[in-house]
């Protein structure tokens, strides 16, 4: 799973991120309702109060939150490469 490890609010609803494997970029969130969950960003403020979650997620005031992996998509275009699977124990027989 992605961590976003920097981000900075910038005008008019988007927010620049910055990811654990150095990807950097734009997410526009001006298109989203300000309405049921996104009801808060009705106020600006609250929307520039965008924080670093303790999973690495962009969160707002444990209200809403955004799964890295979803928004390094948005910013790449790609799909994020599978975590590579963990060996199997190694038994060491006498």
């Amino acid at each position: 799973m992605k961590k976003i490890i920097a981000l900075k609010v910038l005008d008019h609803y988007r927010v620049w991120l910055r990811f654990d494997d150095g990807v950097e970029g734009e997410v526009d969130f001006s298109h989203k309702p300000h309405t049921g969950v996104y009801a808060p960003w009705q106020d600006y403020e609250f929307f520039r109060r965008a924080h670093l979650g303790d999973c690495g997620e962009l969160a707002w005031d444990d209200q809403l939150d955004f799964c890295p992996d979803a928004l390094w998509r948005q910013v790449t275009g790609r799909e994020p490469e599978p975590p590579a699977p963990t060996p199997a124990p190694s038994h060491a027989y006498a």
